[in-house]
Formats: structure tokens, C-alpha cells, sequence
């Protein structure tokens, strides 16, 4: 952590991001918190998107994201050629 910039590593990759300056980061004994200035709503709201950013970059270089599609239905088809889904 550097400021407001916030670099996280994992077996998936690195990310990094330009986090709100009015929040708190704290890494202790291997628990990140956040902690906010005020209890105005600003800082609220920006306090609840701050965490969940912090915790979906976490989940995505450790155990990365996935989607699922799921096709119903007569005719539809999908094929998959390389890396792209032709539907």
C-alpha cells in the first residue's frame, strides 16, 4: 500500500488500484481493514465500495472468476473456436 494505491499478488496475477483517500487501510496480523473517517453517507458509501473492491481483487489472483451460461431451448447452438464463443 502506498497512499491511496493498493497492489495485491496472488498465484493468478497482480492487480492494483487507486483506492478513496479518505479511507483507512490497516494490514494487521494478516487482516486487511477499512475504516472510515465520518459516518456521513459519503463516507459510508465509500467506505462499503472501498471494502468490496479490496475483497474482489483478493478473490480474483487467488481464486480467479468464473461465468456460466446456460442455453434452453430447440436450436440454439454454441461452438467454441479458439478462445471465442460463437453462438
Amino acid at each position: 500500500m502506498k497512499g491511496a494505491r493498493i497492489t495485491v499478488k496472488g498465484p493468478k496475477g497482480e492487480l492494483s488500484r487507486d483506492l478513496n483517500p479518505d479511507m483507512k487501510i490497516k494490514l494487521s496480523d494478516g487482516v486487511l481493514t477499512v475504516e472510515r473517517p465520518s459516518d456521513r453517507p459519503r463516507h459510508r458509501s465509500a467506505h462499503g465500495l472501498t471494502r468490496t473492491l479490496i475483497q474482489n481483487m483478493i478473490t480474483g489472483v487467488s481464486e480467479g472468476f468464473t461465468k456460466a451460461l446456460e442455453l434452453q431451448g430447440v436450436g440454439y447452438r454454441a461452438q467454441i473456436q479458439g478462445q471465442n464463443l460463437v453462438l
